[in-house]
């Protein structure tokens, strides 16, 4: 099948771990090239024969489109942007409705995004039992690209340090710490606001102090 030079990448090269021969499964080393429906196959270009079909061993092949680079005729029409533009094709956003409403009257499936979870906040409320203990200890993640700070709950941490998958736990640092409760005014103060700049310096948690609004006898009782 004849695919003008538009549509093929050329002159590729793989060390051995990346494709396999699609027939034989065995490993393939040198150059092969792509065409733009995402397939591979060996040889610096189609004029370089013989071009036996690669199947890639990460599985990209698997995302793009199986029949032409069209987004209308793919099999599957994935939504929220998934092929707003690549290397074979314009960079032009798609609308989202568009997809949608092309598939349904087409009656193509649409690939549907996989919901996550994010943590979200939560003020906790000291138990009688914790103010007779005379601490209880509060649970909070950061956000690992921002100082932004939130206090969750002890099942939400759980998930993140947990790495649950429904959660976007990689983008969330999570931690905890002591609080006192009851005791002489200064004393618990001294202590709450120790206990933050200690965790600050140990876990790198820039401005968490003012997260907290540098109020060290919150709860107090």
């Amino acid at each position: 099948m004849y695919y003008p030079k538009s549509q093929i990448k050329a002159n590729l090269f793989t060390e051995g771990n990346e494709f396999v021969y699609k027939a034989t499964n065995q490993p393939y080393t040198g150059y092969y090239y792509r065409i733009s429906t995402g397939k591979y196959f060996t040889g610096r270009t189609p004029d370089d024969r013989p071009n036996l079909e690669l199947l890639s061993l990460s599985g990209d092949d698997n995302l793009i489109p199986t029949e032409t680079p069209n987004l209308f005729s793919s099999i599957a029409v994935p939504i929220n942007g998934l092929y707003e533009g690549n290397e074979f094709g314009s960079n032009a956003p798609i609308n989202e409705s568009t997809v949608i409403n092309y598939a349904q009257l087409t009656n193509t499936p649409t690939i549907q995004p996989k919901q996550f979870l994010l943590p979200v906040y939560n003020s906790p409320t000291p138990t009688e039992q914790d103010y007779q203990i005379g601490e209880f200890r509060r649970y909070f993640c950061k956000k690992t690209n921002e100082v932004l700070y939130l206090e969750i709950t002890k099942a939400t941490y759980d998930k993140l340090v947990g790495k649950d998958p429904q959660y976007v736990w990689s983008l969330y640092q999570p931690f905890n710490l002591p609080w006192q409760l009851t005791g002489e005014k200064e004393s618990v103060a001294r202590t709450n606001k120790n206990i933050v700049e200690l965790t600050s310096r140990r876990l790198r948690l820039p401005r968490f102090g003012d997260y907290l609004n540098n109020n060290y006898l919150k709860y107090y009782r």
